[in-house]
């Protein structure tokens, strides 16, 4: 074990922490079923299988366009285990995308960077107004990414409504200290390369959020981040690294309000 592989594990901290991705992939399943002809799925923004995303329609003309990036410390997980977090966007009126990405150790967090700027450019092109993004874990990190000057074309960049890091991993340094490196393939330079925390984001509004429950990196890397960006930081007490995302299906929660209003 590496030095700092506890600190970055979270299924054995999370009471039936394990059972969290099946859950949310019936969750998702059934929410895809009812939405019905309202959702386009598997929609190509690359040339890979895997650089699809899912795009979810509001009843009416949409408002703007949401995205959410999943996390899964850029390993595991795709856009299917996530449809139902749609919900609370769809209900105020925006269309909501959701990317897949290529994982590690087949790319480079650096190429899913890349890919999810394709992505965003991608969904944006088939939804006009404001483009909202928010991302968890390893999304959280992607979504920060995008807030960087020249990572988005201008006319998308200009787009950005509000960002939003769900219990981001910013500094990638620590990173190197885990077993998971083996698969990121990460030297100093390159976690320096794709650090949000070492980064000035564009003029666009950014909220880091964080459940009061996390393991305490995850507190740190939330901290670190808004400390950096000058941005506010909320830390949701009784929330951990897993149902911190929760409040996305919900229309009427403090996370939506946030993200969309």
């Amino acid at each position: 074990m590496a030095e700092l592989d506890d600190d970055y594990a979270n299924v054995p901290y999370i009471p039936g922490g394990a059972q969290y991705p099946a859950r949310w992939s019936v969750a998702a399943e059934a929410f895809r079923a009812r939405i019905g002809a309202r959702a386009e799925l598997g929609l190509p923004y690359g040339e890979g299988a895997r650089q699809v995303f899912d795009l979810f329609h509001p009843a009416g003309e949409a408002r703007g366009l949401c995205i959410f990036v999943h996390g899964g410390y850029w390993l595991k997980f795709d856009r299917s285990l996530w449809s139902h977090l749609a919900a609370g966007p769809l209900a105020k009126g925006w269309a909501v995308a959701m990317p897949s990405y290529d994982l590690c150790p087949e790319v480079r967090i650096a190429d899913i960077t890349r890919q999810i700027a394709q992505a965003v450019t991608a969904a944006a092109g088939r939804v006009a107004g404001p483009v909202a993004l928010a991302g968890h874990s390893a999304g959280g990190h992607l979504v920060a990414r995008m807030a960087v000057p020249g990572v988005l074309p201008s006319g998308v960049a200009a787009r950005l409504s509000h960002v939003m890091p769900i219990s981001p991993v910013s500094d990638l340094r620590p990173l190197l200290q885990t077993s998971m490196n083996a698969d990121f393939g990460l030297d100093l330079a390159g976690a320096e390369a794709e650090s949000p925390v070492l980064m000035r984001p564009m003029a666009v509004p950014v909220t880091v959020w964080v459940g009061g429950d996390e393991r305490p990196v995850f507190l740190d890397q939330a901290r670190w981040l808004a400390k950096a960006w000058s941005a506010p930081l909320e830390i949701v007490q009784g929330e951990h690294h897993f149902n911190v995302i929760e409040p996305l299906a919900d229309p009427a929660s403090a996370m939506v309000a946030r993200l969309l209003d």
